[in-house]
Order: structure tokens, then sequence, then C-alpha cells
């Protein structure tokens, strides 16, 4: 059995939005995702996330390119592939018309399974994901944290190997969080291979053993968490919040001779430090020389988020869609 899950090559996606213009939302991007991992993939709005996941899920067919899963061209036998892979949209697309145990049979059925499997296998994901008391109730009843654990049952119910989840804690408090990463590392730990997306650059930092970074239809850049971090400039960033901020600044904080890299994020002036324990007397001596007032200043070690910020200028969280 390959050790590689899913593979993908020179990915690419065109849309025609007029007759003389094409945009490029996907431009040949090619990852591999390992067997039993819990892979991240990341990026803003507009990267061509959502896109690039539409293929290999076979919602919508490449322009160019090759997708496999489990060394099977999804591109020649999409029906095949679909075996294989469960996925957990961000909408909630369960049938509000059912209750939770039909949802979960009717699924079941549409890959093929016979009766008494399908009804011992929704009786096992029920009691699981703590929905066996209202496994006769319609669904459209259900909070979000219920459509989204019934959502995920489902996905699973034909026992896939790679399942896709996008953006699932997305508008969940944090204790539905909680609940649904512990299963989600259950599923991962009896071998599901996971492929994560999410804004929530936490989520990423803790569980993934390794994440790609997209923008601009491009993969920016693929490893652990670990590896991603070397790539910004220090460990070491220091936040100045001013009372005026202004870009120039900017280039006057690269000039300083502690100074790595600066910009601006969040209303912030970040400075990448050289060494791990900066001056801060120099520091603050040099923002007395800005003509504006220091509102807060602070020295963090390096995070994924920060490593989002440093590849595509963007915020990790973001409540908006990701296309």
């Amino acid at each position: 059995m390959s050790e590689i899950i899913l593979k993908v090559e020179n990915l690419k996606k065109e849309f025609l939005l007029s007759k003389d213009r094409k945009i490029k939302a996907v431009k040949g991007i090619s990852f591999e995702v390992k067997r039993g991992e819990i892979f991240g993939f990341l990026g803003p709005n507009g990267a061509g996330k959502s896109t690039t996941i539409s293929m290999i899920t076979t919602q919508q067919e490449p322009t160019s390119g090759r997708i496999y899963i489990d060394e099977q061209s999804l591109l020649e036998n999409p029906a095949l592939a679909r075996r294989k892979i469960g996925v957990v949209a961000q909408h909630n697309n369960l049938d509000r018309g059912l209750t939770a145990r039909e949802n979960l049979i009717y699924h079941a059925k549409y890959f093929g399974m016979d009766d008494s499997t399908a009804n011992k296998r929704a009786n096992e994901y029920l009691e699981k994901f703590g929905l066996k008391d209202r496994e006769n109730d319609y669904v459209r009843g259900f909070s979000g944290g219920m459509a989204q654990r019934l959502k995920i049952a489902r996905a699973i119910m034909h026992n896939p190997d790679i399942l896709f989840l996008d953006e699932p804690t997305t508008g969940l408090d944090p204790s539905y969080r909680t609940v649904l990463w512990d299963q989600m590392l259950a599923l991962n730990k009896e071998g599901t291979t996971i492929f994560l997306t999410t804004h929530y650059m936490e989520e990423p930092e803790q569980l993934c053993d390794r994440i790609a970074i997209v923008d601009q239809g491009e993969l920016k850049a693929i490893g652990t968490v670990e590896e991603l971090k070397n790539l910004i400039p220090t460990t070491n960033i220091i936040s100045i919040k001013l009372a005026n901020l202004d870009k120039g600044f900017v280039e006057k904080a690269k000039a300083l001779p502690e100074v790595e890299n600066a910009t601006i994020q969040n209303d912030l002036l970040l400075l990448y430090m050289k060494h791990e324990h900066p001056d801060f007397n120099q520091i603050l001596e040099w923002v007395k020389t800005l003509n504006t007032t220091l509102l807060n200043i602070s020295l963090s070690t390096s995070t994924l988020d920060d490593v989002f910020i440093y590849l595509t200028g963007k915020e990790g969280i973001n409540n908006g869609e990701n296309k």
C-alpha cells in the first residue's frame, strides 16, 4: 500500500468571465498527502483554496492537471475515487426533511451498503457522536453543533480513506470545537487521513502533521509547523501599537541594526528581530523619534499566524467565505 494517499500534479483551473476575459483561480498547484496524516490546507479569501478542494472532491473539473486518490486517477474514474473520500462541507447540506438516522442510512445506501450494515454503522456513529437520543428527530431542529456532528458521521458512513473537513468549526463555540476535534483525532488514530481547511490558526498549529499555504492560486509553502516557522526571518517579533501609524515607519524600522524585517498588520507595526533578547530601550528611543504616541509594545515568539501573514500579507482568521 502506497504511503501517499493523495497526489495533485500541476492542477489548474480557469473561469471564463466574459468572451475575452478569463480568471486563473488555480495556477499549477502540486502536492502530496501522506496516508494517515492530518494535513492542513490554508489560504486567505480568494487564494484558490476552495476551488482546489472542489476539484479534488470531484465537484468541479480542472482545466488541466492530474489528481490521484490512492494511486487511482480521479479524472479517469471519479466514481471509484468518491468511494475513497468523505466530505464535510462548510455549509449545512443535510437533508432537512429527513431524521438524523435517515440522513445516515440514505448516504450509506447511496454507496451500495446493505440494510443490515447501514443500520449497524448508523447505530455506531449516532452513539459515538452523541446523537442517539435524537436519531428520530428531523435535522431542521438541530443546533449548529449537532448538525456539524451529524455531517461528520454521515461523511464517514462509507468508511472513506480520506476525510475532507472544510471549515469544520466555523461558527461553533469553543466547547463544541473541542468535542469535534476529540472525535476527529480518534478517527485519525483509527487510520483515517484528514484534510483540513480552517481560518483558525491554532487548530492546524496544534493538530496538523504538515501544512500547505496557498495564495493567489499558487502554493507558497508546505511543511511541518516548525519548517514553516523557519521561513520567516526570526522567531522573535516586537508588536508596536501607535496612535498614528504611517507606512513610512516600516522603512525606518528596517534601517535599525537589530531589525531583520518590518511590516504593518492589523494596525500594528511588526518588527522581526535579529536576536532572541532585543534591546527594548533602543526600540523605545527610536519610537520617540516618530512623532507619535506609543500605546502598547510587546515581544512574542512566532506562531503559524505569523507565518501566514508573512507569506500572504493577510490575517489567518477571517469569517468570510473562502473561494
